[in-house]
């Protein structure tokens, strides 16, 4: 292994070097929430599993804070849920909006769900714990500690992995499935996808300690200037404030921008009942920034390989979707393998797992382009046109009923139809021009509507392209929906 120590690709070939024996049926690289809970459904299905990653101590991230009533159905199914027992989660029931002094508030439709359904919120890094704790608990999934440097490959299909163990020894394991769930700064990903990442904007957090939210086991959207500001309850005493920054730079914190801009340009847009404990929270320091990333699934399909989690697909965090999308993920691709018993043909695996990219497309695409599109309209913009939308945005989710239903059925993950959501972000912006046009029309307000409808199909469209029309809303006609199992 010493000449293999100076590799720096993310592949390399082992040019059919002889082996006896696997490690396992499946390498997983990473134990995030995607590779935690892959390991325990696998191993639950007795396939024998490695996962390695790069450390095991508690993670302190402030994103995937946030679980939606869909992807809390998927930890159930998945037989997780007790995961988010014992952390101090939090249920969540809906969104809280608010925008220029006016608020509103929008459930969750879970009254035909069984009691315990709801958004959970909770601190990241203790549910990430919990789900390792349960997958290490079953005999046959191995937890080790160790850094992944590269993939091993033979005749173009992947075998195993190289990675440096935590004494820093160079080891190779070998499975006829790696599985690389390594994040969404994953380091493989070049390998196996074309990853086109894009960083809309800036998270900063903070958590507010001992206050109240105005809508409790509620996430609130402060439709601020110039883009949305985030708070929901992750403990019992605390509450994530993220601030949405624009851009890739955030003011630097070093020289005392970042506190000047949150203190005097961000704490007057937020509510009054929260302001002081923002600014309190902002004196102590403790501010971390985070970049938000999306990056469409474009996967080159390859043989003994797969992607999942955020290596494989990202959307903007606004909405709060990216751990529904990895368990939906994982309902989909437990489900292709349960029939089979030997993973060992890469080729003709390959060739079947073609249908998950098809298969996961209605939860996934809808709350990818969900998360694109609002974060978009809920974005201040001197342009009138894109103004009436966002305010035709907000009225239209205040009507209530079918108006508010139908988009937060979508966001919350219990309903993905991306047709269902194409409906409504239309019908925003139809009635943007209805209130423009009503009661008289003028030439300027015709032009802003027709600009209204322009720009709304601007946003959306570029996002369904990239997640695949035919994918998206005619999934039966791709060829690989129908794949069948292969005989064994």
């Amino acid at each position: 292994d010493g000449k293999a120590s100076s590799v720096t690709t993310k592949t390399i070939s082992i040019n059919g070097e002889c082996r006896s024996g696997d490690d396992a049926d499946v390498i997983i690289v990473g134990a995030g929430v995607a590779g935690a809970a892959l390991a325990h459904t696998l191993g639950k299905d007795g396939r024998t599993v490695l996962v390695i990653e790069r450390d095991l101590t508690e993670p302190d991230r402030i994103v995937g804070e946030l679980l939606q009533p869909g992807g809390y159905l998927k930890l159930i199914e998945l037989g997780l849920e007790d995961c988010v027992e014992d952390i101090d989660a939090q249920r969540v029931f809906g969104y809280a909006l608010f925008k220029d002094g006016k608020d509103t508030r929008l459930s969750y439709p879970l009254e035909k769900l069984q009691a315990d359904v709801a958004g959970r919120s909770f601190h990241n890094g203790r549910f990430i714990q919990r789900m390792r704790e349960k997958a290490s608990s079953l005999p046959n999934v191995q937890l080790k500690q160790g850094t992944v440097s590269s993939l091993l490959e033979d005749n173009g299909t992947i075998k195993g992995v190289m990675y440096k163990t935590k004494t820093g020894e160079l080891t190779k394991a070998y499975a006829p499935l790696t599985v690389v769930c390594d994040g969404c700064f994953s380091n493989l990903r070049s390998s196996l996808c074309n990853p086109q990442v894009d960083v809309p904007s800036c998270f900063v957090g903070l958590i507010l300690e001992n206050c109240q939210l105005p809508y409790e086991n509620h996430g609130h959207v402060i439709l601020a200037d110039p883009s949305p500001i985030l708070f929901y309850r992750i403990s019992s005493t605390e509450i994530r404030c993220l601030v949405d920054v624009p851009g890739q730079k955030v003011p630097s914190l070093s020289n005392g921008d970042l506190s000047k801009y949150l203190k005097t340009f961000v704490a007057p847009q937020i509510p009054p009942e929260l302001q002081e404990a923002f600014v309190t929270t902002v004196d102590k320091g403790n501010i971390r920034t985070m970049p938000n990333r999306s990056m469409a699934a474009a996967p080159y399909p390859t043989p003994g390989a797969l992607l999942m989690g955020d290596a494989f697909n990202m959307r903007h965090p606004l909405t709060g979707g990216g751990m529904t999308v990895a368990l939906s993920d994982i309902v989909v691709l437990r489900n292709l393998l349960m029939p089979l018993r030997d993973l060992h043909d890469s080729y003709t695996l390959c060739n079947y797992l073609e249908s998950f990219y098809t298969l996961r497309k209605p939860v996934a695409s809808t709350i990818n382009t969900l998360a694109g599109a609002l974060y978009k309209v809920f974005s201040a913009s001197p342009d009138e046109a894109r103004q009436e939308m966002r305010e035709a945005c907000f009225d239209y989710l205040s009507l209530g009923g079918v108006f508010s239903n139908g988009p937060i059925s979508l966001l919350s993950g219990l309903n993905p139809r991306p047709l269902s959501l194409v409906v409504h972000f239309f019908a925003v912006a139809i009635y943007g021009v209805g209130r423009l046009l009503l009661p008289f029309p003028s030439p300027k307000r015709m032009w802003i509507g027709a600009r209204l409808i322009s720009g709304a199909s601007g946003i959306i469209f570029p996002i369904i392209k990239a997640e695949g029309i035919r994918q998206m809303f005619f999934p039966a006609t791709v060829p690989a929906y129908y794949r069948a199992p292969p005989t064994q």
